[in-house]
């Protein structure tokens, strides 16, 4: 029993290890502000969806900050203690974004030399940001929903399901008329993200 207990309890740790090692780090505490009308409709629809558990999706250009728009809206939240973890959908390789977003086991292709937790069971307890996700391919994207909705995942050359409990933030810089493209993004996944929508005002607004 003891034996088991210090085999479990050290799961945990390297559990843990994982997660932080492959959490995007901090860009600071530091909170948004402005004064701005546009800055200020945004910081008000943060305010207003931080303390609920409603998935957040973010429009806006390129540097519009976005990321910090998560990050604020996770370090308002309920699930401030856990992490925030990032994930530019962007610039993963579609061959390996199973293993990424849902770990994998031991073995389960050549170059899985041990279990390794993926993105959405490293946020478990906490926030995950998916970033770009508007640069997801169609054909990966009812994995994600899939994902989302049954809130579990299935690591790479596994057979049992893992439970997860995160909260979404996602953000695109496509506008929505092209979001509306079902060519391009799937409208049952774009209504399990965007509960809430923020949009940026454009650089210089």
């Amino acid at each position: 029993t003891a034996a088991a207990l210090r085999q479990s309890r050290e799961a945990a740790d390297t559990a843990k290890k994982q997660a932080a090692a492959i959490t995007a780090p901090a860009m600071g505490d530091t909170p948004m502000l402005g004064e701005a009308p546009g800055i200020a409709r945004v910081l008000s629809l943060v305010d207003k969806a931080a303390p609920t558990e409603a998935n957040v999706l973010i429009l806006g250009e390129s540097g519009t900050g976005k990321e910090l728009v998560a990050r604020e809206l996770h370090r308002r939240s309920r699930r401030a203690q856990g992490v925030l973890v990032s994930v530019d959908l962007g610039a993963i390789a579609e061959n390996l974004f199973e293993a990424e977003l849902f770990g994998h086991v031991k073995g389960a292709f050549t170059d899985a030399r041990g279990d390794r937790i993926g993105r959405l069971q490293a946020a478990d307890g906490g926030t995950l940001f998916l970033d770009e996700v508007g640069n997801l391919p169609l054909h990966l994207q009812p994995k994600l929903l899939t994902a989302l909705e049954q809130r579990q995942v299935i690591p790479v050359g596994a057979n049992k399901p893992v439970p997860i409990d995160v909260r979404v933030i996602a953000a695109t810089n496509l506008p929505p008329e092209r979001l509306a493209d079902e060519s391009l993004f799937r409208p049952d996944l774009l209504f399990r993200l965007n509960t809430v929508e923020i949009e940026l005002p454009p650089r210089g607004d």
